[in-house]
This record gives C-alpha cells, structure tokens and sequence, in this order.
C-alpha cells in the first residue's frame, strides 16, 4: 500500500548536524546565527533588511505594528487564506476588510480593492497563495494612487518571483513563514524583509519588549518576545542553501501533474501567469460540478489507492464566527465561497518521486 503524503519536511543530515552544533555551544537563545540568517535571507530575497521572528503569525503582527496600523483602522486583505492573516490584524486591533478573490491564482482581486478602500484604510495585505506572487503591478498602482503600503503575506512563496524579483522583495513589507509544511522550513520561526531602514528598526524593537539590542534593558516602546532562536536559524541556514534546488523539484513534480492531468472535465489546474514564478507550495486544482464526482468521493477515491489529499481552505475567513461580528455574511465573496468548495491539493513536495506522480495520475485518470 502506498502512502503520498500531502506534505513532509525535507530535513537532512545537514540540517541535525547544525541543530547538535548549536546545542553544543550552550547557546540556544537568539544568537549569531540569527544574524547570519537575517543577512543571507536578505540577499537571497534582494532586500535590505531581513528581521527572524519565531513565527509567521508574530511577522505579519510585526510589520502592521511598524506601519502604526492601530485600534479602528482598517487593512485590506483576502479572506481566502490561513486565518493568521486575518488574525494578525485584530491583534493590533484593526478591522480586516475583506475584499474576493481571483478565480485563477485564489489572490486578491485587484479590480475590486478600491471599492473598499476608506479613510480608515490603512495597508493592503495581499496573501501569495499556494506560492504564487499577487497581482504586483496593479495592486501597486492601487497602493500608490491612495499611499498605502502594501504586506505581502508570502508565508507560502519563499524563493517565488514576479519579473525576476522575488517574494520578499515587492512590497514594502513581506512576511514569510518557516512552518514545519512550508517550502524552506525550520520547523517554527519566520522572517520579515523590507528596504526601509524606520521600518527595520520599529521591528527589531517590539520583538524584544521594545528592547535597544545595543543597550540591555533599554525600554524604547512596547513590544513583544518574538526573538527567534540560534536553534531554529541553524535549521534555516541549512534550507536556504537548497532553497532552490528544493523549488525546481516542487515546480517540476508540478509540471508532470499538469501533462498528466490535462484535460479531464470538471478539473480545473493551477496556473502561472506569464512573468511569475509559482514555487506550488501546494498544487490546488478544482474539482467542479462538471466532474463524474463530488470532491468528497474524489478524497475518498485518492486515500483508497494512499494518495494524501487536503482541503486548503474549507471555508472563507469571513464566515468564522469572531470575524462575522464585523457584519460579514455568506454571499459576500462568492468567488471565495465557491472555491472553497471545489479546491483540493494534491502531493507535490519535493520528496514526491516521479514514479508516485504517475502513480496519482493513472489514479486519478482510472476514476
């Protein structure tokens, strides 16, 4: 019996050999290596700055914090995501304003953020869904026509690129995730890039208690322990070195899933629009309603033959209960609302072998 897992963590000897390096030193808390990693993670993204935090939800808090976005502001964002996007803004307070979605990349849609621009906005946060960069080109006209800045939320598009520049490096802020299931993974942790240098030092302050790193117990503002530990860099370190060579394999199990899986009716693929790199954090097709199957019997059918598949995301955030109470109700996005039923994620890690892709093809092509 097979067993195609969804997602699974590429972690070699490297990867444990630094871990035990650090360990050894009795330096455990934030240390050099977290520099290291802040300097190289910044080159390899072609920013200015890189600030690690210990993890993605404290990244996205991070970077509203040093944009002074606050109580009864607003931040447009897509409610077709994890629900730490829109969770990053309540905690600062804010109001997250949804706005629907494209039905080809799941990303916001530009041509409808405007409508919900107000005088209380006070960023556009857009989401790099699946590992496709967001529509850089119009929503910065948008941005820039209102002077809004814009958080890319690319918690799941490390190593992705729009016209030869990479996620990190589009907008004013970018905040990436080091989950254990994303493409470079520490387990934990994340890293916030941005070229502004007020904006840098606002977030090295509040993941330290507002905390001056030159001077011990030097109370600048508030701010939070979001340091990230020398144990986690070490693990980072070693998967940004293969960073890319890990996304070529994620991109080229992609391109054998979509030979293989081309044209079966009532299966949407996953696109790369032209200019764009997708590193396929996840492979989403959509199983519609012209398909032989519900995507129920569809998951059913796949976990049969030890093909993992997964839902990402059931259900739009705006139709969680702790977010309803800003008046959303169902048939507000219907874009969102109808995908999140049809979506399905398929393997496409960079430990999927060939063999395991022909495998879920020839599965699903026999239904």
């Amino acid at each position: 019996m097979r067993n195609i897992q969804i997602s699974k963590p590429a972690i070699g000897k490297e990867e444990i050999d630094a871990v035990t390096a650090v360990l050894k030193t009795g330096n455990l808390s934030q240390g050099p290596l977290v520099k290291e990693l802040e300097e190289k993670f910044a080159a390899f993204c072609g920013s200015k700055y890189a600030i690690a935090l210990n993890n993605g939800t404290a990244t996205l808090h991070t970077a509203l914090y040093a944009l002074s976005v606050g109580r009864d502001d607003e931040v447009i964002t897509t409610p077709f995501t994890f629900v730490a996007t829109a969770n990053a803004i309540l905690m600062q307070g804010a109001k997250p304003v949804f706005c629907d979605i494209e039905e080809k990349t799941f990303n916001i849609d530009p041509t409808q953020i405007e409508s919900h621009i107000s005088k209380k906005t006070k960023a556009i946060m857009p989401v790099d869904l699946f590992g496709h960069i967001y529509d850089v080109e119009a929503i910065g006209r948008i941005a820039k026509k209102h002077s809004l800045p814009v958080v890319e939320d690319a918690a799941q598009s490390v190593a992705a690129r729009y016209k030869g520049r990479k996620a990190g490096n589009v907008a004013e802020i970018a905040s990436f995730s080091l989950y254990a299931t994303k493409n470079m993974t520490a387990g934990v942790g994340g890293l916030l890039t941005t070229n502004d240098e007020k904006v840098m030092k606002k977030c090295k302050l509040f993941r330290h208690h507002g905390q001056d790193e030159s001077a011990t117990y030097d109370y600048k503002e508030f701010g939070y322990n979001y340091r990230m530990l020398d144990m986690t860099a070490a693990i980072a370190l070693e998967q940004l070195k293969k960073i890319e060579g890990l996304t070529e394999k994620r991109r080229l199990n992609a391109g054998y899933l979509n030979e293989g899986l081309q044209d079966i009716e009532g299966i949407i693929l996953p696109v790369e629009r032209e200019g764009y790199r997708h590193v396929y954090h996840q492979y989403t097709i959509r199983i519609t309603k012209d398909y032989k199957l519900s995507r129920d019997a569809f998951i059913a059918r796949l976990g049969a033959k030890g093909v993992q598949c997964k839902i990402y995301y059931p259900k739009p955030l705006h139709l969680f209960p702790h977010l309803m109470t800003y008046g959303y109700k169902k048939g507000d996005f219907p874009v969102a609302e109808r995908l999140a039923g049809e979506v399905v994620s398929l393997p496409v890690h960079p430990l999927v072998t060939k063999d395991e892709i022909q495998w879920i093809v020839e599965c699903i092509r026999n239904i």
